[in-house]
């Protein structure tokens, strides 16, 4: 296994330590043919985030793992920005069922900075993958 591809493992670590950090790593599988999508990032039949645990990470590590060739780009970045954004929109069309305490209110705000973070780490796989 080459030093890039070490590199590369650890940035794919960082990225799931960072998913399961903000409670967006999911504890069951999906459905076996969901995972047999054939659109973009499967968003027809997976989250986001779905994809990134059950599909896109799995397959990284495949290759790695392989000391395969790594892809020529990575555009991952932009999508869960669009993901991200749309996830938070949907969030403040929601009707409150209750009034929120500060400490829901704290947490609210932690996830926009785990999620920003975690778009912070996807544009450096990017980066990497693009850099080679």
């Amino acid at each position: 296994m080459s030093t890039r591809h070490n590199e590369l493992g650890n940035l794919l670590f960082e990225l799931e330590k960072e998913l399961r950090e903000a409670q967006l790593w999911g504890k069951q599988s999906p459905a076996p043919e969901a995972l047999l999508s054939t659109e973009p990032f499967s968003i027809d039949l997976l989250t986001f985030t779905e994809w990134l645990q059950f599909i896109f990470l799995p397959r990284m590590y495949a290759t790695i793992e392989a000391a395969e060739e790594l892809p020529e780009t990575c555009s991952i970045a932009p999508m869960a920005e669009q993901f991200f954004s749309a996830e938070e929109a949907s969030l403040k069309t929601s009707p409150k069922t209750s009034v929120e305490s500060p400490k829901e209110n704290t947490n609210k705000n932690a996830g926009k900075t785990d999620r920003k973070s975690i778009i912070r780490r996807l544009a450096a796989i990017d980066r990497f993958i693009s850099d080679q």
